[in-house]
């Protein structure tokens, strides 16, 4: 019933031209990026070619890209969770789902994998233009794939807390307006750690675990640090449905 339910609402995306105009800005812009960053990287070759220890290819055009496509999803993700529950209370149809013979977590865990997959579909058409340099240069595969995975879990996260931030109201407005107010307040809470490691404001901050997987540093502390965050508002939107439906 969870695929039932995740298929059902990929579909539901596509048939939107919401979803085909973030996927075409994104693409175009995240290109353009691309391009530019490799003309940089050519511009300055014969300099680090002098340098020891210099970054190579993915440290400056690849990393690059995947971290302005975190900075560009921080924006796009609101509108694209904002719907997920909110619309199927405005439309009237919540009331039917919860009252169908499944669970509250078959539900809220199929509409959260529904939006999972097309984040996947995101991620594979980004990683592709890093992967078209292997036809003309080495690439440190490592490094790609820390930071691949790390854009997958900052937009699983992005997804887990928009779709509690959509249980919450109606209206799909009010939905993406707090989601991307929450998780732009989580992506700049570093500043406030004015400087100390160890301040609880760092370990909050978003910042703080994804920087180091764009680097390429894979950490157990990040990965539990997602781990966590997705497991919480995905247990925070389970507890909120079941209260709706015991109140009907």
């Amino acid at each position: 019933m969870i695929a039932t339910i995740a298929l059902r609402e990929l579909r539901s995306m596509f048939l939107s031209p919401l979803a085909w105009t973030v996927l075409a800005v994104a693409q175009l812009v995240l290109s353009w990026i691309f391009f530019t960053q490799i003309d940089v990287f050519f511009s300055i070759q014969e300099e680090l070619a002098t340098m020891p220890n210099a970054p190579g290819v993915t440290d400056l055009v690849v990393a690059p890209v995947i971290e302005i496509a975190s900075i560009m999803l921080l924006m796009v993700s609101p509108l694209l969770t904002m719907r997920l529950i909110s619309e199927e209370r405005r439309n009237g149809t919540l009331g039917l789902l919860l009252s169908a013979p499944i669970s509250i977590t078959e539900i809220v865990l199929g509409k959260f994998f529904g939006i999972i997959l097309f984040y996947i579909l995101f991620v594979a058409m980004i990683a592709l233009m890093p992967l078209s340099l292997l036809i003309g240069t080495d690439l440190d595969l490592g490094k790609l794939a820390a930071g691949i995975l790390g854009l997958f879990l900052l937009l699983s996260a992005f997804a887990a807390a928009g779709l509690f931030l959509s249980s919450l109201t109606a209206n799909p407005v009010i939905a993406a307006i707090s989601t991307f107010g929450l998780l732009l307040l989580l992506w700049i809470l570093d500043s406030s750690a004015g400087g100390e490691s160890g301040n609880v404001f760092t370990y909050l901050a978003i910042t703080t675990h994804i920087t180091p997987m764009i680097r390429g540093i894979i950490n157990s502390v990040d990965l539990a640090y997602f781990g966590l965050f997705i497991v919480t508002f995905l247990l925070l939107t389970i507890r909120q449905m079941d209260a709706e439906r015991l109140q009907q």
